[in-house]
């Protein structure tokens, strides 16, 4: 009986997989391993978590109301054209949709793959653990701190906008840097939380870059993108 019961939860564990790997486009999770790859996160009760904490509370205690509203900014807009302050007022969904379309795919399989690692991990949220912060962004429930969906994503976008425009690489990074350091500003996630959603990302765009319908994709996003606004082809 206990032979049963655990070939059925095999069953149920490879059919959730195959089901989570179909929804991916560019990258599945049998490739990127994401969940393996990283390390634990620090406890709840250990010393890196109550460093971390106190941080949070720094930095709620000196945060502006113009940091907060970029933190919200971020916050609201977990896409591609977050990076418009890179490439200026020409940025835009509608005047770039080859590009638009490009993010709105590269988005999906960040949380195809970010989620199995968030639930895997199960990292109670900053605010849930400590009801003494204050967090100025969307909250929720579910523990899923670790990874950060926003940073995979901020990194993974500014991965494949380097693609397009590899000149503008420090300045890219930059702004998923401060994209990253804006989920502090939230109050919705451990420093910890950050190094690890880089190298998920970072691992995610890696796998994505052999798919030959990304490149595909990337080819003609980044076209559209030096077209229209105005930078030398390549």
């Amino acid at each position: 009986m206990k032979n049963i019961a655990l070939a059925a939860l095999s069953l149920f564990a490879l059919s959730t997989s195959l089901a989570t790997a179909k929804d991916a486009i560019f990258a599945a999770p049998e490739q990127t391993h994401t969940f393996q790859i990283l390390s634990s996160p620090p406890a709840a009760e250990s010393a890196t978590t109550k460093a971390e904490l106190a941080e949070l509370h720094q930095i709620e205690s000196t945060r502006t109301e113009a940091e907060v509203a970029k933190a919200k900014f971020d916050d609201d807009n977990e896409n591609i054209f977050a990076f418009k302050d890179v490439f200026g007022d020409g940025f835009t969904k509608e005047n770039l949709p080859l590009t638009a379309a490009l993010g709105d795919r590269v988005k999906n399989d960040e949380g195809v793959n970010s989620n199995l690692a968030k639930t895997g991990f199960h990292r109670v949220r900053p605010y849930n653990l400590d009801k003494t912060l204050h967090p100025v962004c969307k909250t929720k429930i579910k523990d899923d701190s670790y990874p950060s969906g926003h940073t995979t994503s901020g990194y993974i976008f500014a991965l494949t906008l380097i693609d397009l425009a590899p000149e503008k690489r420090d300045e890219i990074l930059a702004r998923a840097d401060a994209y990253a350091h804006n989920r502090l500003v939230c109050g919705v996630h451990y420093s910890s939380d950050l190094p690890a959603s880089r190298l998920s990302a970072y691992t995610i765009h890696a796998v994505m870059a052999t798919n030959p319908q990304y490149q595909k994709e990337v080819a003609e996003a980044r076209t559209e993108l030096r077209s229209k606004l105005g930078l030398p082809a390549n």
